[in-house]
C-alpha cells in the first residue's frame, strides 16, 4: 500500500497529559441523540480550550449530538490509540499522523473514507496537496488541521548574547554556532533523547540532505540500500561528537514541563532546537507568563556539504483527525466544521499555527511562522517525517536504533541494519 508525500505549509501546536475512558463508536440512543467520543492531545492551556469551545459550538449547532472529549498526553497517543483500535473500543473521532501510520490502520479496516464527504468549502480552501498525508490508494482517510515542517528554533537574545553574528547555512557553520553559545556558558541544543523521536528527527535531517529527493521520497518502499542512508547516520555520529547537545540529553523529555527540551528553550537555557513548527504553540505554554516567547525565530536545517539533496527541501508532518470504521455520520459533519475558515483561525490562534486551510492563513503574524511559511513557499519539495511515512513497526525501529547510536551502543551501520531488519518482519 503506497502513501503520498504532502507539500503544503502550516504547524500545530503538540502538548500533552491526561487521562483515558471508555470509548468506541458512535452510541446512538433510541430517540435518536447521538453521542460521540473525541480524542485530541492537548491538555493544557489555548488549546485545550479550543476544542472545548469548538465541540460546544458544535453541539449548539447540532441538537441532539454530544461529543465527550478526552485530551491525551501526547507520547502517549499513538500507543493508547493503537491499543483502542485493536480492542474494538476506539474513539469516533481521533487524532491521526498520515503517511504509513495511518496506512496501517486503513490496511486493518478501522477508519472511515471521508473521500465524498468533505464538504465543498472545505475542499475550495485547502490545497489538495494538504490531503495527501491522509490519502492512502487515491481516498482520504483524514482531515488535515495542520502541517508541520520541522527546522531550527532558536532564541535571539541567546544567540546576542553570544556574540553569534549569522545564521548558520552549513552544518560546519551550526557547529560554530554551538561552540561559540557553549563558550558563552549557554547549552546550544535542547534535545528530549528520553521520547526518541526528537533524537529521530537529526537523522531524518541529515537524511533529507544526504539523500537524493527520488530515494527519500520512495523511503516507504523500505529500500535502503542507497549509501546515503548510512552516510547521514556518519554525520549524525559526527555531529554528535561536538558535543552539542544539553547536559542529560538521552534522559530529557521532549515536552510538558520546564525540564524538558522544549522547557529548556522557553525559559533560555539552551539556545536551540530542533523541532516541527508545533513548537511556538509548546514553548508558550511553558513559559512563565504563559505566551509566546518574544524573541523565538526559525531557520532551516542546514545544507550538508557533498550531499545530494535539495538544501531548500523541507520535512514535517500533518497533524490531522480521522473518524473510525463505526462513527456515526455526525463525526464527518464534525471534522467539515472544524475546517471552517472561521474555526481555522481559531485553531491558528490558539495553538500559534498556520492553518491548513489557506483562508485562514492570514492571522498567521508570529515571526518564526512567517519565516516557515517563507521557506515552504520556496522549497522544491516537503517530505513526510520518516517515522510517519515508514509506518509503526519500522518507524520505531528507526527511532530506536538512532537513540542507540548516540548513547554509544551503534553506529551508523547498525541504524541501517535496524530497519532491514524491520522491513523484512514486515
Amino acid at each position: 500500500m503506497k502513501t503520498r508525500k504532502f507539500l503544503a505549509a502550516t504547524t500545530a501546536a503538540m502538548i500533552g497529559a491526561a487521562g483515558l475512558a471508555a470509548c468506541g463508536g458512535g452510541d446512538e440512543g433510541s430517540d435518536g441523540d447521538v453521542a460521540m467520543t473525541f480524542w485530541h492531545n492537548s491538555t493544557t492551556g489555548p488549546g485545550k480550550e479550543y476544542w472545548e469551545s469548538t465541540v460546544a459550538d458544535f453541539e449548539a449547532a447540532n441538537p441532539g449530538v454530544t461529543i465527550d472529549i478526552q485530551s491525551i498526553q501526547n507520547e502517549q497517543m499513538d500507543g493508547k490509540l493503537q491499543t483502542a483500535l485493536n480492542s474494538g473500543d476506539a474513539p469516533d473521532i481521533f487524532m491521526a499522523r498520515g503517511g504509513g501510520k495511518l496506512a496501517d490502520v486503513v490496511a486493518a479496516g478501522q477508519v472511515k473514507d471521508l473521500t465524498g464527504e468533505i464538504a465543498d468549502d472545505v475542499r475550495a480552501d485547502v490545497p489538495e496537496t494538504a490531503f495527501s498525508a491522509f490519502t492512502i490508494d487515491d481516498k482520504v482517510y483524514g482531515m488535515p488541521m495542520a502541517i508541520l515542517p520541522g527546522g531550527m528554533y532558536y532564541t535571539e537574545s541567546l544567540f546576542d548574547q553570544a556574540g553569534v553574528a549569522e545564521i548558520p547555512t552549513t552544518v560546519d557553520e551550526l557547529v560554530d554556532v554551538t561552540d561559540t553559545l557553549d563558550a558563552a556558558g549557554i547549552q546550544p541544543i535542547a534535545l528530549g533523547g528520553k521520547d526518541a523521536w526528537p533524537a529521530a528527527h537529526w537523522y531524518y535531517f541529515f537524511a533529507l540532505r544526504e539523500c537524493p529527493q527520488d530515494v527519500f521520497e520512495s523511503a516507504d518502499d523500505l529500500d535502503f540500500s542507497h549509501e546515503c542512508w548510512t552516510k547521514a547516520g556518519e554525520d549524525l555520529e559526527a555531529f554528535a561528537e561536538t558535543e552539542p547537545f544539553n547536559d542529560g540529553f538521552l534522559t530529557t523529555s521532549a515536552q510538558g514541563s520546564a525540564g524538558s527540551s522544549a522547557g529548556l528553550l522557553a525559559n533560555y537555557q539552551a539556545g536551540m532546537e530542533l523541532m516541527g513548527a508545533w513548537n511556538i504553540g509548546v514553548t508558550a505554554d511553558l513559559t512563565p507568563d504563559k505566551e509566546p516567547l518574544p524573541d523565538l525565530r526559525w531557520f532551516p536545517f542546514p545544507e550538508v556539504e557533498g550531499g545530494e539533496g535539495d538544501p531548500a527541501a523541507l520535512m514535517g508532518g500533518v497533524d490531522g483527525f480521522s473518524c473510525s470504521e463505526q462513527a456515526p455520520d455526525e463525526c464527518v459533519d464534525f471534522l467539515n466544521f472544524a475546517m471552517s475558515q472561521e474555526n481555522q483561525e481559531g485553531y491558528a490562534t490558539a495553538f500559534h499555527t498556520v492553518p491548513a486551510n489557506t483562508a485562514a492563513q492570514g492571522v498567521v503574524e508570529d515571526p518564526a511562522l512567517v519565516s516557515v511559511l517563507e521557506a515552504y513557499n520556496e522549497a522544491p519539495y516537503v517530505a513526510l517525517w520518516l517515522d510517519s511515512a515508514l509506518g509503526q513497526n519500522v518507524g520505531n525501529a528507526l527511532n530506536a536504533a538512532i537513540v542507540e547510536m548516540l548513547a554509544g551502543d551503534g553506529d551508523a551501520a547498525s541504524i541501517v541494519t535496524a530497519l532491514d531488519d524491520a522491513a523484512a518482519k514486515g
